[in-house]
């Protein structure tokens, strides 16, 4: 009886811990999407160990919102690993600042996740991964979309032979621009530069299709590449492009990626044309089917993951393998590899074969 005892015991402590939430550090604060790791540390479903921001002023905004106590911050993210030894490290800061928290991070073990793109260039986007293999981290990558019930499902209706084999992917992505919507001007400063961003919304937004269409290939890369950018609103973006079109060639079917910052509406959403019928992700929640002149709603079921910091762990856990999944980095080296395609088609106005 004894014995059974301390076994019920120690297995309640060791479910315990593993449920205890992240410990995770944050690189950089000017990316707004870092608003979102916020509001789950306050929910408590993560716990803030540390955060590297050089910027004084951005660190006390974040001080002051979130009622953070000025011990979390260091100077620079070496500071912070020396002093924390986080589970990760969540990265908000501009694209081209990602191969440097990898840098950091990678020869001490510390698994990153970015926030989309994983990189502005294919050079820095091969370096991460020759970091992750070389020091056998993780290196993910986070999109919003990742998360949409409707997208899982999607995928899963797909695989499963439901509307046969695809032809034709279609994905529109953005909202009326950044500026519009009310970015902080911190975020605006390096999301509007086409070094630090890479470009302006085949960039932005170019990302989410490419990311959707290569997980729905199962990996597969394109044949080929041809973009246009736009400068609609020049005044407000004079350095970057702000309405971009992408084609996907496949050896079998095409893809389609609209990304812009001038949508009448906020708009993520994804359609897939096959043989035997259709199906349009309108939103996270919102899912329609047809199949020749019978158009349905389905009902959109919970996925396992509902947000990125319960995939992160039990990536950390050894609970799943991102192998090909939207995060990994299989996926994101096929992203940048064809967002730097379209980037070069539009700037030389030709397909680029791969």
């Amino acid at each position: 009886m004894k014995h059974i005892l301390v076994y019920c015991l120690l297995s309640a402590v060791l479910v315990c811990r593993a449920q205890q939430p992240l410990r995770v550090g944050i690189a950089g604060l000017s990316h707004d999407h870092v608003h979102n790791a916020m509001n789950q540390y306050k929910r408590g479903e993560v716990i803030i160990v540390g955060i590297a921001e050089p910027d004084k002023r951005i660190a006390a905004r974040f001080i002051k919102t979130y009622n953070l106590p000025e011990s979390l911050f260091f100077k620079d993210l070496p500071a912070l690993l020396r002093h924390t030894k986080p589970d990760a490290v969540l990265a908000y800061n501009s694209i081209a600042d990602h191969l440097g928290v990898v840098e950091t991070c990678a020869p001490q073990g510390v698994s990153v996740m970015v926030e989309k793109p994983l990189a502005t260039t294919v050079k820095d986007a091969e370096r991460i991964a020759s970091l992750a293999a070389r020091y056998n981290i993780h290196v993910l990558t986070n999109y919003e979309t990742t998360w949409y019930n409707s997208n899982q499902q999607v995928n899963t209706l797909v695989q499963s032979g439901n509307i046969s084999e695809i032809r034709k992917m279609i994905v529109h992505d953005g909202h009326n621009g950044p500026k519009e919507i009310g970015c902080s001007a911190d975020f605006l400063s390096w999301l509007t530069d086409p070094i630090q961003n890479g470009g302006g919304a085949i960039r932005d937004f170019g990302c989410y299709g490419a990311n959707l269409m290569t997980w729905i290939m199962k990996g597969q890369m394109p044949i080929a590449v041809t973009a246009i950018t736009r400068q609609i609103k020049p005044s407000v973006y004079p350095e970057v492009d702000d309405d971009a079109t992408i084609l996907l060639e496949y050896p079998r079917a095409t893809g389609i990626i609209e990304a812009s910052w001038n949508w009448p509406f906020n708009i993520k959403d994804l359609e897939v044309f096959g043989t035997g019928g259709y199906l349009h992700a309108l939103d996270n929640s919102n899912l329609y089917q047809r199949k020749k002149d019978i158009t349905e709603k389905i009902e959109v079921k919970p996925a396992i993951y509902q947000d990125n910091l319960s995939y992160l762990a039990d990536v950390l856990r050894g609970k799943v393998q991102p192998g090909d999944d939207l995060s990994s980095l299989s996926n994101n080296l096929i992203v940048v590899r064809i967002l730097e395609a379209a980037s070069r088609s539009a700037k030389e106005g030709k397909r680029i074969v791969f």
